[in-house]
């Protein structure tokens, strides 16, 4: 099994992810287990975003997390 690296899964799903409302951020991380996964931050709390976030993008967790607006200094 060719699995893909976590690099690869982010990378090819970050546009689609971006898209979408309130989102303002993908990234890698670790969740809860300690396990590798794709993190996306919110702005604030969406329902109709989060509908649309997957649990797992391919082979790996998917976390969201409220992080607030990204700005640049």
């Amino acid at each position: 099994m060719n699995m893909k690296s976590i690099q690869e899964v982010k990378r090819f799903h970050e546009a689609r992810l971006m898209a979408l409302p309130d989102v303002v951020s993908v990234g890698i991380g670790l969740n809860e287990a300690g396990d590798a996964a794709v993190i996306v931050g919110l702005t604030r709390e969406n329902i109709a975003t989060r509908a649309h976030i997957p649990q797992r993008l391919e082979e790996y967790p998917v976390v969201v997390r409220i992080t607030g607006s990204a700005k640049a200094e």
